[in-house]
């Protein structure tokens, strides 16, 4: 497809990259010539210098035969004309990046008078991850499928643990659980496991269950899984905003360390059940004044990486606390993985996933959609779910009878709501969504999962 980027930002530099990895004809518009240049000189893709709201610089960027344009700038109005004029001038599909608090609340009245194919806000969606990751403290990550009736989390065994030393097979038969392990990271290695793979104290593992489910299975496995009753916040962003608000009906207390003296007022007047607190969040006594030891989760989220981190190592050293740390830069990857972190929220990735699920629906070519995507291990597994349409190869046949590509697993079947951990004798039939995780990043249609 034909995409053009507004932007080349770090959301539209990844976005860049993961869509010319899957093979897109992409152009770049950004103001900035020098940023530009660099991308294009790191990435194959086009680059045009100048306004992305201005119709001569969108046609030269060949708006006319594009399909999509993706508006990422660091200006939600600048973003939302950039879609209205490509509109116009193209008729293409388009998305923009939406951040401020104050449109959020009328985001469906903009996409709709705007036409525009999805409006996306990457601090809302870090904050609904965050919020998971409180009320289910004990994992890493949490992607959820089926309208929220299934979950794909991320956990690592810890020393001594049950699962130590068990074959994958084992964990349904001898505790007796209905979950399934869909993908194991191990060092730098990421593995689909088959019944035989033996798991390891250190393994980072992947598992789908139902949310019921999934407690039962934290209590079995020996991991306490209850959700937190407290939490400190280190910077008070437009996460922090999203996160505190998604939370005001829940029964955890947030306290929020915050160094603007503007924003804290402001915080204190939107937030009314929220302590606010002034004061320099790297500040190591404030920090145990306001009782990081005692805390059950610490998330770290200010506008620096490297503050997030070290604020996370030094909470990690003073209590056992859930630990959150807000990462931007996705080049720091590689290094936050050896770093003892917690859960590592990049909204940027986030944000690049929603697009390249919307990227990959529109390509769909067999009438199955890919409805939600999520990259469990950043380019290395993902996991799909598709809508399985009438024109589907692999309808009605069952599973055991199929031929499916190598390190491909079909993880769940949702039919009509009733939820199906598929075995060999199950069948995929038109109108169920299916849940596929595999470490074959690209695929664009259900068909793609047959060799």
């Amino acid at each position: 497809m034909k995409i053009i980027i507004v932007g080349c930002g770090k959301v539209g530099t990844t976005l860049a990259e993961q869509l010319n990895k899957e093979n897109h004809d992409i152009t770049l518009i950004d103001q900035d010539a020098q940023a530009l240049e660099k991308v294009t000189n790191s990435i194959d893709v086009m680059g045009v210098a100048g306004n992305g709201a201005v119709y001569a610089v969108q046609m030269e960027a060949g708006i006319h035969d594009s399909d999509l344009l993706i508006a990422t700038t660091n200006s939600d109005e600048l973003n939302m004309l950039c879609c209205l004029i490509a509109k116009k001038a193209g008729n293409c599909h388009t998305i923009a990046r939406i951040r401020n608090p104050e449109y959020a609340a009328e985001i469906n009245f903009i996409r709709e008078e705007m036409n525009l194919s999805l409006a996306i806000n990457p601090d809302l969606a870090a904050a609904r991850e965050i919020s998971r990751l409180l009320k289910f403290p004990s994992a890493i990550k949490i992607d959820t499928f089926a309208k929220g009736r299934v979950e794909i989390m991320k956990f690592q065994i810890p020393e001594g643990s049950v699962l130590h030393d068990l074959k994958v097979w084992e964990v349904s038969s001898k505790l007796k659980l209905s979950v399934l392990i869909c993908a194991v990271e191990r060092g730098n290695d990421v593995v689909i496991p088959n019944g035989n793979f033996q798991l390891k104290a250190g393994d980072k593992v992947s598992f789908i269950a139902s949310p019921a489910k999934a407690m039962r299975f934290f209590k079995e496995v020996g991991i306490e899984n209850n959700s937190v009753k407290n939490a400190i916040l280190v910077g008070g962003g437009r996460i922090t905003y999203y996160l505190a608000k998604m939370l005001e009906d829940s029964p955890i207390k947030l306290k929020i360390v915050e160094q603007d003296l503007k924003r804290c007022r402001k915080l204190s007047e939107e937030l009314p059940g929220v302590m606010v607190i002034h004061g320099d969040g790297s500040d190591q006594q404030l920090l145990m004044e306001e009782g990081i030891r005692q805390t059950e989760a610490f998330a770290a989220l200010t506008g620096f990486d490297e503050e997030n981190m070290i604020l996370s190592l030094f909470a990690g050293t003073q209590s056992k606390a859930k630990l959150i740390t807000k990462v931007n830069r996705t080049t720091f990857e590689g290094v936050v993985d050896g770093m003892n972190l917690g859960s590592v929220i990049y909204p940027k990735l986030i944000t690049a996933d929603t697009i390249l699920q919307y990227v990959r629906a529109m390509q769909n070519s067999l009438g199955s959609n890919v409805e939600t995507l999520y990259k469990i291990v950043a380019d290395k597994a993902e996991a799909l779910e598709f809508r399985v349409g009438e024109d589907a190869p692999m309808v009605g046949i069952p599973l055991e009878k199929l031929s499916f590509k190598a390190n491909l697993l079909v993880a769940c079947i949702n039919r009509n709501g009733k939820i199906i951990t598929p075995r060999g004798k199950d069948t995929i039939e038109v109108g169920d969504t299916v849940i596929i995780v595999t470490t074959n990043t690209g695929l664009k249609d259900l068909k793609d999962i047959l060799r």
